[in-house]
């Protein structure tokens, strides 16, 4: 489709969709069922750079969304991931 389709989705605007495209995810319905790390990861790798984790935490909220979840909004996810580095 297009990088309308994908700046539809919460926490999507023109340079996320740009990048998304590169991946090969052209709607929100290729989103559904995927790995918000592994797209991240293939990102990087494409890009040959470690990308800022708040491109993570945007990735996950939009999985999510895409997976039927309630919008949220991408800051939401960056609180998940630090309480999870955090050592016990």
């Amino acid at each position: 489709m297009s990088e309308i389709d994908l700046r539809a989705l919460p926490n999507v605007g023109p340079k996320i969709a740009q990048k998304l495209l590169s991946l090969g995810i052209e709607q929100p319905a290729d989103l559904r069922g995927r790995d918000p790390e592994q797209i991240f990861q293939a990102l990087c790798d494409l890009d040959g750079r470690r990308h800022d984790p708040c491109l993570l935490d945007t990735f996950h909220a939009i999985v999510d969304v895409a997976n039927g979840a309630p919008a949220r909004p991408w800051w939401h996810y960056s609180r998940e991931r630090k309480a999870r580095a955090v050592p016990s």
